[in-house]
Parts: C-alpha cells; sequence; structure tokens
C-alpha cells in the first residue's frame, strides 16, 4: 500500500493566475486554489517528492512535511525545478548532499539555474546536492534504517513528451503519475497495464500545444483502463472544480492541491 498527496495541482502560473478576473480565480471554493504541480509519494517505507516547483516551500508546511528520501524531477522547466534552493533546509538537518533523481538534460538545466550551488568553491549555506542520472528504464532508490539494514524501492520511469520535449512520469506499484504531457509514444502503454490509480495532467478543454486537452486525456484513461483516475496540471482556463466534476465520467475527477488517495 502507498499514498500519494497532491501538494499542487495548477499550471505554471498557478490558480489564481495573478491579475485574472475570471470566475475561477475569484472562486470562493479552496480546491480552485492551485498551486504548481508537484506530489508526495509514500510507498514501502520511503517519502518521495516528484517535481520541486516555486511553492515548494508553501507546500511542505501546510502538508507539515519534515523529511523526504530524493526528489524525482519530471523535467527541467521552473514550475518543476523553482524551488530547488528551499532544498538547503533539509542539508541543514541531514548535514550532507541531498539526492536528486533526474535525467542528463535536466541536470545541465540545474547545474545553470543554480550554478552558486555546483560552484567549485561554494558561498556557506547554499544547497548541496547529490545528483543521479536516470532515464527511461527502471531505477532503485536505497537508504539505510536506523536499525542498519537497507531498504530499496524500484520505480518505473515513462517516456513522455512536452511537446518537442522529453519527459518521464513515474510508475510506484500499482499507481501512475503523468505531469505535463501531450503525447505518450505508443511503446510506453505497457508500462501503464494493470494500474489501480491513474493520474495525467491537462489543461484546458481546448487543445494546447504542450498538454494534453481534457478530450485527449479522457481518451488516454480510457486506454489505460485503470479503475481511479485523476487529473492534474489544471488552468483556470478548465473551469471550476465543481463544474468539472459535473461534466466528468464517473472514474475520473479532478484532483485538489491537499488530496490524499490510498493505492
Amino acid at each position: 500500500m502507498g499514498k500519494i498527496t497532491f501538494l499542487g495541482t495548477g499550471t505554471s502560473q498557478g490558480v489564481p493566475m495573478i491579475g485574472c478576473s475570471c470566475p475561477v480565480c475569484t472562486s470562493e471554493n479552496p480546491k480552485d486554489n492551485r498551486l504548481r504541480t508537484s506530489a508526495l509519494v509514500e510507498v514501502d517505507g520511503f517519502r518521495i517528492l516528484i517535481d520541486c516547483g516555486p511553492d515548494f516551500r508553501q507546500q511542505m508546511l501546510r502538508e507539515k512535511i519534515t523529511d523526504i528520501d530524493a526528489v524525482i524531477l519530471t523535467h527541467q522547466h521552473k514550475d518543476h525545478t523553482g524551488g530547488m534552493d528551499d532544498i538547503r533546509a533539509f542539508n541543514y538537518f541531514r548535514k550532507s548532499a541531498f539526492p536528486i533523481y533526474a535525467e542528463t538534460n535536466v541536470q545541465d538545466s540545474l547545474k545553470m539555474e543554480y550554478s552558486y550551488a555546483f560552484a567549485e568553491y561554494k558561498y556557506p549555506g547554499v544547497p548541496e546536492y547529490k545528483l543521479h542520472t536516470i532515464d527511461e528504464n527502471p531505477f532503485s532508490i536505497s537508504k539505510i534504517l536506523p536499525d542498519g539494514n537497507t531498504i530499496s524501492l524500484t520505480i518505473t520511469p515513462i517516456r513522455v513528451y512536452h511537446y518537442m520535449l522529453p519527459i518521464l512520469g513515474f510508475r510506484f506499484g500499482n499507481m501512475a503519475y503523468i505531469t505535463d504531457g501531450s503525447r505518450i509514444p505508443e511503446e510506453e502503454f505497457k508500462k501503464l497495464r494493470g494500474l489501480d490509480l491513474f493520474i495525467i495532467n491537462t489543461v484546458r478543454k481546448e487543445k494546447h500545444i504542450s498538454h494534453f486537452s481534457l478530450p485527449e486525456a479522457l481518451d488516454i484513461i480510457k486506454k489505460v483502463a485503470a479503475p481511479r483516475n485523476y487529473l492534474t496540471h489544471l488552468s483556470h482556463q478548465i473551469g471550476t472544480h465543481a463544474h468539472l466534476e459535473s461534466i466528468l465520467p464517473s472514474n475520473v475527477q479532478p484532483a485538489y492541491d491537499g488530496l490524499k488517495l490510498d493505492f
């Protein structure tokens, strides 16, 4: 058994969007307030953060999360990596570099965006990362327990395309999480067989160049055929949470910030 907590379920600008007075951005329903997309997965003794966006600090404090075992990054865009400086809080308490799992091109972006963290002579107090290279092949994360035993967790990446950019979704046991996708190669669907819980992004009802539209996401959900499905990375253009609930099939729900699901 595992658990996923939706730390944020909004697009790159969040909801409400600065300067917008649409019905979604002015909604009084807290489920329509969406921080940038991120999730915490707790499974087999591990707490894994998927993406570390600009709202990372706020999300950790809101959920009272005091430690995690690793961060895995789907891709390098700022709404998914903009909170990486705040990893230094974990450095402070752990007295060690923090494990980050990402593809090579994502690591290259981090080294540019956070050059001070990779400098030869570091300024005191900058974040410290221990980079681990991943690709579309399964990988394992290990840790040593207080009793001296070592446990491991195997994660299956799913190759996804964010317009032309190759990015990763992730499968943990019978749950899979895909964000920022606009295309899944046909051969990757074998990794999505037998799911109990499937999470996929959509930003609006109309077609979008780099994200699944709602009809496209629903087509993929039908193809994957998981009994439980949730939508994330939602923009204000898709309508309110209540509106989405009213139009979606019974096996599909809009996620919202703070939602916790077992799998």
